[in-house]
């Protein structure tokens, strides 16, 4: 019998098995893959291991993580060799890709999972003349007993069709969307960290692949996911970082696409990042863009204030991302007896909180130890990991990574 895997989730989705052409098998030159074996059988079984590759009579080959499970008679999955212990915010190859096409104005349908490489665009694609094109981010984790957690994957679907319906674009369905996530993570799961060591970090792009050169939607789209196992997203892990309050460059204006995970939200804020960074700070935190007083975010993170017992964060106004760890952690904090505020936050509070702190899928909850605005630094108590973050912070990653149960029916567990 073929073994397969089962997803224990509130979609209640169904054992899903790929079969892979032998065309879409990976190059046997591909330097991502550094070991491989080669088989001659009409199919490969791979223990616990959810694609099942027919070799339709010619010559496979498998990756160095299945053929380490297809040799282990025990059915654990081992792990890729790396050195977990110094895992950055960086790519890591992984094995596998997931990829499905749709054209304008119809629906995805079936994807294909394939070896992890480069892909090929037209160079009058949407997505590289105009920038129609969105992503998500989300993570693995592995428990102690070997599963592997999801945290809300749903949610970023649903994000993902917000952003879609502002870009002119098809999306795929919530239950398309964890499918392709599920198959991806399980396909890729010896690169998932040991629990402790980081996480694996998922990243869904959606874009106009199709040519279009006048300015128009694209007439085809493409839906990726790639992993990549990682460790922290600032090099100070949990300890405080230090922003400093941009002044010139803004990173959306009412009426754009800041509410949106749009792809050009981040190219844009480059420059200022990379100046800050030259300066010695950690990150950029940006204000509002009419009135150049009101909190907006950190390039990549949402940013929530603590004065006395009440938390604040900027309220959802079409300029700011809604956060799926923002939105989490305003529901974790209330449910702790904290009062949070959504509402507009000056940076004159900000200078006067008790703590500070961001959140994000790449960063979680990271404490801030100084701001820095028009030359003035404002450092917080407790070198900045104040009790509150640190709270949140347990509570939350605890959850993530199975190591508290979870009430809220957060997680998606795939075994």
């Amino acid at each position: 019998m073929e073994s397969g895997f089962a997803v224990i989730g509130r979609l209640g989705m169904p054992r899903p098995t790929v079969s892979l052409h032998s065309s879409f098998l990976a190059d046997p030159n591909n330097s991502n893959n550094s070991w491989r074996a080669h088989f001659f059988s009409s199919f490969i079984k791979l223990p616990n291991q959810n694609l099942v590759v027919r070799s339709l009579g010619t010559e496979t080959s498998i990756t160095r993580c299945e053929a380490t499970q297809a040799s282990n008679a025990s059915g654990i999955h081992e792990l890729a060799d790396i050195n977990w212990d110094n895992l950055g915010f960086g790519h890591v190859p992984t094995d596998y890709m997931y990829i499905m096409k749709c054209a304008q104005g119809g629906n995805f349908t079936t994807g294909l999972m394939q070896p992890f490489g480069n892909i090929e665009l037209n160079p009058s694609s949407g997505v590289l003349n105009y920038g129609q094109g969105l992503f998500e981010g989300l993570k693995a984790y592995r428990k102690a007993d070997g599963s592997i957690l999801l945290f809300r994957p749903e949610e970023n679907a649903l994000r993902m069709r917000m952003g879609a319906e502002r870009m002119c674009m098809p999306s795929p369905t919530v239950e398309q969307f964890v499918d392709a996530v599920t198959k991806t993570v399980l396909a890729n799961r010896c690169w998932i960290p040991p629990q402790g060591k980081g996480s694996l970090y998922i990243r869904p792009l959606l874009m106009g692949s199709g040519p279009t050169l006048g300015l128009l939607p694209a007439p085809e789209y493409t839906f990726l996911i790639f992993v990549s196992p990682v460790g922290n997203y600032f090099k100070e892990g949990l300890a405080p970082i230090n922003l400093v309050v941009e002044n010139e460059f803004h990173r959306a204006v009412p009426g754009g696409t800041g509410g949106v995970k749009v792809i050009g939200n981040y190219a844009a804020v480059l420059k200022a990042q990379q100046a800050a960074k030259a300066k010695g700070y950690s990150d950029v935190l940006y204000l509002d863009a009419v009135h150049k007083r009101y909190l907006e975010e950190v390039s990549s993170c949402n940013v929530f204030v603590v004065k006395d017992n009440i938390i604040s964060t900027p309220a959802i106004r079409g300029t700011i991302l809604p956060g799926i760890t923002r939105k989490s952690i305003i529901d974790v904090a209330r449910s702790e007896g904290y009062q949070v505020e959504e509402r507009l936050v000056s940076v004159d509070e900000l200078l006067d909180a008790d703590e500070v702190f961001c959140t994000g899928t790449a960063v979680v909850v990271s404490p801030v130890g100084s701001i820095t605005h028009l030359g003035k630094r404002v450092e917080y108590k407790n070198r900045g990991i104040g009790v509150v973050s640190q709270q949140l912070y347990s509570t939350l990653t605890n959850l993530q990574m199975g190591l508290s149960e979870d009430k809220l029916g957060w997680t998606m567990r795939l075994s």
